[in-house]
């Protein structure tokens, strides 16, 4: 073989070789990628739990004792004796993650601020608000990753009296007339519970606001696959609450 042929194939040679090389690189990568992502931030392994230390230790609770904290700090807030938070220290320590110890869906009612109303500081509560309280798809994969991330051991569904978005539910089904804009995304998904309400007659108002609490997390408790496994696990605990205006009072009406 003359000197010029073999060049020619020690070079097609070598391309070949680096080729795949440099596409198993690429696959390899976008696997391992995926396998860190799932595998460190979804499933958290304990490697990652032991090397880094929780911003807040006192967040690491059970379902149990998560919803007991809350519960003993609504009654700070209705007695009117409010823990002072030293908000400079929390932003030191939050600066670096968060450890929420509960998850709150709560209505975008300008009156309801969960913070507040369960007297935590900065870091303590996951919160997502929507008028109507209810869970879309956003707002499930926002639970998800306060469970599976985030780790918190808690999701309060918090419903509240004279809910705006109910009772506009409640007309337009009533008047058999859709509001303008948006708006109508949020009446299909309120729908259900303001429907059966109506057919049970009486305060439809209320008990259309209880209902949508208590479908909403029913909802919740069965998502798939992330939020069910964890409370089928004994992980996570889902439960519904009213706010109560006049008092500031959150009472627990859906337990599981």
């Amino acid at each position: 073989m003359c000197d010029k042929c073999s060049d020619s194939l020690h070079h097609q040679s070598l391309h070949q070789d680096v080729v795949p090389s440099r596409r198993s690189a690429m696959l390899f990568g976008a696997a391992a990628f995926g396998m860190a992502f799932a595998g460190g931030a979804f499933a958290n392994g304990a490697s990652a739990k032991e090397a880094k230390q929780p911003p807040k230790p006192q967040n690491v609770l059970s379902p149990d004792e998560s919803l007991k904290r809350l519960m003993e700090g609504n009654g700070r807030y209705v007695s009117g004796v409010a823990r002072r938070h030293d908000f400079k220290h929390e932003r030191e320590a939050l600066a670096g993650g968060q450890n929420p110890f509960a998850a709150v869906l709560s209505c975008a009612d300008s009156r309801i601020a969960p913070e507040y109303a369960f007297d935590t500081g900065r870091g303590d509560l996951f919160v997502c608000r929507v008028a109507g309280n209810f869970a879309g798809t956003e707002t499930i994969a926002s639970m998800e990753y306060a469970v599976a991330v985030l780790n918190a051991p808690l999701i309060l569904v918090l419903g509240h009296d004279a809910c705006g978005a109910v009772d506009a539910t409640l007309k337009a089904i009533k008047d058999d007339k859709q509001p303008p804009g948006h708006i109508p995304s949020l009446v299909d998904a309120i729908a259900p519970a303001a429907k059966a309400a109506m057919q049970q007659g009486g305060d439809v108002l209320n008990k259309a606001i209880r209902q949508n609490v208590v479908d909403n997390v029913a909802k919740l408790k069965a998502a798939a696959p992330i939020l069910n496994a964890a409370v089928e696990q004994g992980k996570l605990k889902v439960v519904g609450g009213i706010y109560r205006l006049t008092t500031g009072t959150v009472d627990l009406i859906a337990q599981g």
